[in-house]
């Protein structure tokens, strides 16, 4: 059986460094994409080939990309968008260049990469896309804004996009992830001291009430329903392996009970249970 190969983003830590592992042990051709060159080396030293593909710099997709296919003889069986970060913050604190940023990374990138990577599977005539979207892409969350715009933005594109490739070999699907234990937190600090001016915001006293706490502070356990980043990979597989995947995969419960609100509820009561939360 021909090996198969997977381009997969965001790999430095969480999600996207658990699917690298288990595709390579499951025998797949692993592409393992970070943003920085520091996490690219360290993949290296354990026998991947780690592109640099950074979502905000269009040429570094470009290279990545020709990088993957020279090892490929110009073939990708599939694509799974991971890479992205988030910026804490009410919506009346976010400067507007925030969500520009946010969007180069969780949207623009991701599109710029699939447009390139699209003829090549039109081209050997099959192809997976995986979008690895949130159930914040399906709801809202408070405090969350830029990642909530990005994650609708993705679904939008990634079900525009599935529709629109009905007439081709080429399967898009969106992977729906709950709390999944990551470094996103973690990794949105800089991004949040960087855009949120929160000591002059009106809304000072529930930062320091709650986000700034949720931020800094260490946690005393997972989330509710969190579930490590293995949960997402075991969805991801299925949505590889499957001859006929289905459109979207729900990964953790809060997924699934966010979606079955959505559907539902009334927006009055579902606004009113997610500010409850």
């Amino acid at each position: 059986m021909k090996t198969r190969s997977i381009l997969i983003t965001g790999c430095s830590s969480g999600i996207g460094h658990d699917a690298a592992h288990t595709l390579a042990e499951r025998g797949w051709q692993v592409f393992a994409a970070c943003r920085q060159e520091a996490d690219c080396a360290r993949f290296r030293a354990e026998g991947f080939i780690s592109p640099r593909i950074d979502y905000t710099e269009e040429a570094s997709i470009g290279t990545g990309l020709s990088e993957v296919l020279k090892h490929t003889g110009g073939r990708l069986d599939a694509l799974f968008n991971n890479g992205a970060h988030a910026i804490p913050g009410a919506v009346e604190d976010l400067p507007t260049d925030a969500l520009r940023a946010i969007f180069e990374a969780n949207v623009f990138g991701w599109h710029t990469l699939t447009r390139r990577v699209i003829p090549v599977m039109r081209a050997q005539g099959h192809g997976r896309i995986v979008n690895h979207s949130s159930v914040l892409g399906l709801v809202v969350m408070p405090w969350r804004a830029a990642y909530n715009a990005s994650k609708f933005a993705v679904e939008g594109l990634t079900d525009t996009l599935r529709i629109e490739m009905r007439d081709t070999p080429i399967h898009v699907v969106t992977l729906n992830t709950g709390p999944v234990t990551t470094k996103i937190r973690e990794n949105s600090i800089p991004h949040f001291e960087r855009w949120v001016d929160w000591r002059a915001s009106p809304r000072r006293a529930q930062y320091e009430a709650r986000l700034l706490k949720r931020l800094y502070e260490s946690r005393g356990g997972p989330d509710l329903f969190e579930l490590p980043p293995s949960a997402v990979t075991a969805k991801l597989l299925r949505a590889l392996d499957s001859p006929a995947p289905r459109p979207r995969y729900y990964v953790t419960r809060a997924t699934h009970l966010m979606g079955a609100a959505r559907r539902l509820l009334p927006t009055r009561g579902l606004d009113w249970l997610i500010a409850k939360g």
